[in-house]
């Protein structure tokens, strides 16, 4: 089977790991600060602003709580994106509203987002799909203007940016996800990026029980450290060594990683360029860098499933991230958003990652292609 996804890890990241066994510290401590330390140089922001937690659906449940929503704010978020924002958005008894998508790019528009903003309105939670940041500054003047806070769903991300600025720090707030399928792993972790200071010393804190920091102004005595002050009530959402010592050095391999990603990309574009019934992915608007997170095509919407059902059969595993959210009955009244649901309909994403060769490729595209090729004609 040539899996749809699968980590990059190997003897580096296992001697980081056995480098953390051995000092002793497993838990937050000198590796996890410098992990935060090494992303923050990454992404161009201060290190005090970035904090390393054990996921990205910990940062977004975090950062709509900095925003301090309450019953009857609202949330418009892309509906062609993941459940954390949602989740998050209903945990704090505000309302998610879906917005559309631009068919092809699977992002959202300014003019999608302008559509459904009310006074009720909170927060823009905004995705980039597949690692292509989508019209981010639009959004972020829009929000801007409107008075409404951006968090940014960069969990695909990691390396995007638009005119040499990081996917992730244009909003107020920003999310990174290190999954076992995302582009850098730490096996689970996230990181959390909060522009205002103030917010940004309160995300730290919220992270760590709501527990008072030395940045608060408290540091007891060496002899007496069993002392604690408790300043507001939070949760353990930090993560760890063992998993820093990981993202350390999957930061230090990302360019790499991505490199093998666009290559892989590049070679999709030029065995599809032509293919009858086949949709690649719209090409990149100028001064956008991508990550390469996913590589989606799309095919008649009366074939998809067939499609997926027989590249399975012949040993292609493919996938479809993600579905409608505005058609689950939880997130509230369900209304038509017929853009999104007939691009959900269409899409299928390919395998993509750092382990598959480029035979590897050619069979996905070949496969793909005689695949419509001989379903098209029940369409017709």
């Amino acid at each position: 089977m040539i899996a749809f996804s699968r980590p990059a890890l190997g003897d580096p990241e296992l001697r980081a790991v056995a480098e953390a066994f051995d000092s002793g510290t497993v838990g937050y401590g000198p590796r996890s600060r410098d992990f935060e330390g090494r992303f923050a140089r990454h992404l161009g922001v201060p290190p005090e602003h970035v904090v390393f937690l054990n996921s990205a659906t910990s940062g977004t449940f975090l950062a709509l709580e900095l925003l301090g929503l309450a019953e009857g704010d609202e949330v418009v978020i892309p509906s062609l994106s993941f459940v954390s924002g949602p989740n998050a958005t209903r945990a704090r008894g505000a309302r998610p509203v879906f917005c559309e998508v631009d068919p092809h790019s699977l992002n959202p528009s300014v003019r999608d987002v302008e559509r459904v903003l009310t006074p009720r309105t909170k927060a823009v939670l905004v995705l980039h799909y597949g690692g292509c940041p989508g019209d981010i500054a639009g959004l972020a003047e829009l929000c801007a203007r409107r008075g409404v806070a951006l968090v940014e769903d960069a969990a695909c991300s990691v390396a995007s940016r638009v005119r040499a600025r990081a996917a992730g720090t244009f909003g107020d707030m920003g999310v990174w996800s290190f999954d076992q399928m995302k582009i850098m792993v730490t096996g689970d972790g996230g990181m959390l990026h909060v522009r205002d200071p103030r917010l940004a010393r309160r995300a730290r804190r919220l992270a760590y029980h709501g527990l008072a920091r030395p940045d608060d102004g408290f540091t007891p005595p060496p002899w007496r450290s069993w002392e604690f002050e408790q300043r507001e009530i939070g949760r353990r959402l930090v993560g760890n060594d063992l998993t820093a010592a990981i993202g350390a050095v999957q930061l230090c391999r990302l360019p790499g990683l991505v490199a093998r990603r666009a290559e892989l990309v590049r070679r999709y574009d030029d065995a599809l360029a032509g293919a009858a019934g086949v949709r690649r992915p719209p090409p990149l608007p100028g001064g956008h860098v991508s990550s390469h997170y996913l590589y989606w095509v799309q095919v008649d919407r009366r074939i998809r499933d067939e499609v997926a059902r027989r590249l399975h059969a012949a040993g292609v595993e493919t996938s479809f991230r993600y579905g409608p959210l505005h058609t689950v009955p939880a997130y509230g009244p369900v209304r038509p958003l017929p853009v999104s649901e007939r691009a959900a309909a269409e899409t299928l994403c390919l395998p993509l990652h750092p382990g598959l060769t480029d035979d590897d490729a050619r069979t996905v595209a070949h496969l793909l292609r005689e695949t419509v090729r001989a379903l098209l004609p029940r369409t017709a």
